[in-house]
């Protein structure tokens, strides 16, 4: 039965953090907000993705007032966005997995939203950025990507690149995600939807990062995830491969 938010059963929330020192008290206090407003049984998982800054100072920190609802996963050495998403979902103990980016350029406020919108077989549900806050050519690189990841993976969600993403657990034992990269949210959307599971799309309110810098935009990170496209490609568009 849809429209849960108000006595949602079983959630895991989690963030990749990389260098997010600055966003997370702000994005934690909003999580817990909505997480006490609307889930019934919770956790909030953050993956400190080799962090150099004083993200791992700031997550200590925060222990006092979450208690146990707060867990660090934390990586020594950067994995790229790819393992701190592999780390996140293996780590999530709940029904449903709800994930976004550390920076807080999504409102994690928008989550019931989302929440509301599950039925009996929904398996994804995917936000959509409403308009997209960032600078022009990073816009015209995000539409170039979505357009021909779409295309040639065959993904029928309107906007792969917004990492706002409620997906039901069972699911996610169901399929092997090995991106490392950025290529991870192709892979993971790719092989949900040949589950055959119901997916749902919402549009969520994106905002200017305020700090930082973005990791995905550099030329190695593009190097990285064209290659991984490539191979990704391979696998589950002509060889059809869900689980390795």
């Amino acid at each position: 039965m849809k429209g849960l938010s108000r006595g949602f059963p079983s959630l895991s929330v989690f963030f990749p953090a990389y260098n997010d020192a600055p966003s997370l008290p702000g994005l934690l206090a909003k999580t817990f907000a909505a997480l006490e407003a609307h889930v019934v049984d919770y956790e909030v998982i953050v993956v400190n993705d080799g962090s150099y800054d004083d993200t791992a100072a700031v997550l200590e920190q925060l222990r006092g007032p979450y208690g146990a609802r707060l867990r660090v996963v934390t990586h020594p050495r950067n994995r790229g966005y790819g393992g701190a998403l592999r780390s996140g979902f293996e780590a999530a103990t709940k029904e449903f997995v709800f994930y976004t980016d550390g920076d807080s350029q999504y409102d994690v406020g928008e989550l019931p939203r989302l929440l509301d919108l599950v039925g009996p077989d929904t398996g994804l549900v995917n936000g959509y950025k409403l308009e997209r806050n960032d600078p022009a050519h990073r816009i015209w690189i995000g539409k170039t990507y979505n357009f021909c990841a779409r295309l040639l993976f065959r993904i029928r969600i309107r906007d792969i690149d917004c990492d706002y993403r409620l997906i039901r657990r069972a699911l996610l034992e169901r399929i092997h995600l090995t991106s490392t990269s950025g290529t991870i949210c192709v892979e993971l959307v790719r092989k949900l939807e040949m589950t055959g599971c119901e997916v749902v799309e919402t549009g969520v309110h994106h905002y200017a990062r305020l700090y930082g810098r973005s990791q995905f935009f550099r030329l190695q990170s593009l190097a990285t995830t064209l290659y991984e496209l490539v191979g990704l490609w391979v696998r589950v568009v002509i060889l059809r491969r869900t689980a390795y």
